[in-house]
């Protein structure tokens, strides 16, 4: 690989004896890996992928995933540099806790945390870019997410909504992104020598709005994608000294990962608790993660959270749904329509202004002419609920995402039921005896084979 000749010079003055190796880790085969939900059924295709686990991750494994797989869709495994992974596992939650992912698209970090969260508390997940937000979208739907809410906003707009507010805050700030060079050498086109230092000022920009939302005993996760120390050690080094509430925890250094460097920035000890994760020494790509915990003691205001928004007429549509579809009162929601959409959103979740809101929390369904259609997002949320359910094949499933209209072996339950394969909720159909007419979203349909569709 051609790296930059500043990016050598700097990096054999900052390595040393390590710089050869270092830089001979770029002309070595990216790895791949993936993680699984494990809140969703492990299936038989699954089993036999997860041969080579990593061994700073209960669900993480060394290997290649197809995107076009049912698991994929179905939400049961997601594509993951393996590197990244010790990020979700360092800013691990607390069952209940309030979470930031503040930096979130496309949602590696947030369906990591929404594993360990399983579906308690509030998961409010940002994007700032909306050409991103979309993306995140989709995943945080695969996963079955039901205590998400998808923001698109600033940083100091979130701020002014959530003041003192989450327990904890993933901060997977954007950076120069060295550490993906091996992985996306298009990254390289936009680093030169100062580059680092632009990154690092947007950083501490960031950092100072998410200090206003940290909550008194809450954990803030900070990490890049990047080796450069301006915005790794430098940056804790910085947030240290203009914020002394905050404290550094120790990172358990496995598998390869060393302690970060206080020599490339202040001096100061406890910054090896933080963790730099090598190409050369570790089987993944660049990192750099520090958790803190901040030791303010501001007062924390209770703030208005939401409500159900249901007129009459549409709370009598949605009690003949959950009938008819025997969908329990879901926990913890609160009920609210936005246009003819009925979301559940985190009772947890304040009300707030002016935000920019992409997704008010799980979309249970649409309002249509004096009936209920119920969404792909409830169908792919259904694992651990008693909605009425068919178990479909291989073959039925290619033509379900392909948006035919197939025949079950024999006649089911007439009306909306949730489609299963290999045991994973897969979307609605709605059967008449033994015909399902398709309800798989139109945007999401795709010719499937099983030479394209094999996980």
């Amino acid at each position: 690989m051609q790296l930059p000749a500043e990016f050598i010079t700097k990096y054999q003055a900052l390595l040393g004896d390590q710089a050869a190796a270092f830089l001979a880790a770029f002309d070595e085969p990216v790895e791949k890996g993936f993680r699984v939900n494990p809140n969703k059924p492990v299936t038989s295709a699954m089993q036999a992928k997860m041969t080579d686990p990593i061994a700073y991750s209960k669900i993480g494994y060394y290997g290649k995933v197809n995107g076009n797989a049912l698991e994929h869709l179905a939400g049961a495994v997601y594509s993951q540099e393996p590197s990244a992974m010790t990020v979700g596992e360092v800013a691990r939650p607390e069952l209940n806790e309030r979470v930031l992912d503040l930096c979130a698209a496309p949602g590696g970090k947030t369906t990591h945390l929404l594993s360990y969260l399983k579906q308690t508390g509030l998961l409010v997940t940002n994007e700032i870019n909306p050409k991103r937000v979309t993306a995140l979208g989709d995943n945080v739907e695969r996963y079955g997410a039901r205590n998400a809410v998808i923001t698109n906003e600033t940083p100091a707009h979130l701020a002014k909504a959530f003041p003192h507010f989450f327990d904890r805050i993933l901060v997977d700030a954007p950076c120069s992104g060295e550490g993906m060079f091996r992985k996306d050498p298009d990254a390289m086109q936009y680093w030169n020598v100062d580059y680092p230092a632009e990154c690092a000022a947007r950083q501490r920009e960031i950092l100072t709005e998410t200090v206003k939302m940290m909550r008194p005993g809450g954990h803030l996760i900070y990490s890049t994608c990047t080796f450069a120390p301006e915005e790794d050690e430098q940056m804790i080094a910085w947030l240290l000294k203009t914020y002394p509430d905050f404290e550094l925890e120790p990172i358990e250094k496995v598998a390869g990962m060393v302690d970060a460097k206080p020599e490339w920035a202040d001096g100061n000890p406890e910054l090896k608790k933080a963790a730099r994760l090598f190409p050369h020494l570790m089987r993944g790509e660049g990192h750099f993660i520090a958790k803190l915990v901040y030791r303010g003691a501001d007062k924390v205001k209770d703030l208005r959270t939401v409500r159900d928004s249901l007129k009459p007429s549409e709370r009598q549509l949605w009690t003949q749904a959950q009938q008819q579809l025997n969908v329990p009162e879901l926990p913890n929601l609160a009920l609210q329509v936005h246009g003819d959409q009925l979301y559940g959103v985190p009772e947890m979740m304040p009300v707030t202004r002016r935000l920019k809101v992409f997704r008010p929390g799980i979309q249970l369904g649409t309002f249509k002419k004096k009936r209920f259609e119920p969404s792909y997002a409830l169908a792919l949320a259904s694992d651990d609920l008693a909605l009425p359910k068919v178990a479909i094949t291989s073959a039925q499933w290619q033509k379900y995402v392909h948006g035919e209209t197939f025949d079950l072996d024999q006649a089911g339950q007439n009306g909306f039921t949730v489609l299963t394969c290999a045991g994973l909720p897969v979307g609605f159909g709605k059967v008449v005896k033994r015909t399902v007419k398709n309800f798989f979203p139109k945007g999401l349909r795709f010719l499937a084979t099983d030479d394209n569709t094999s996980l």
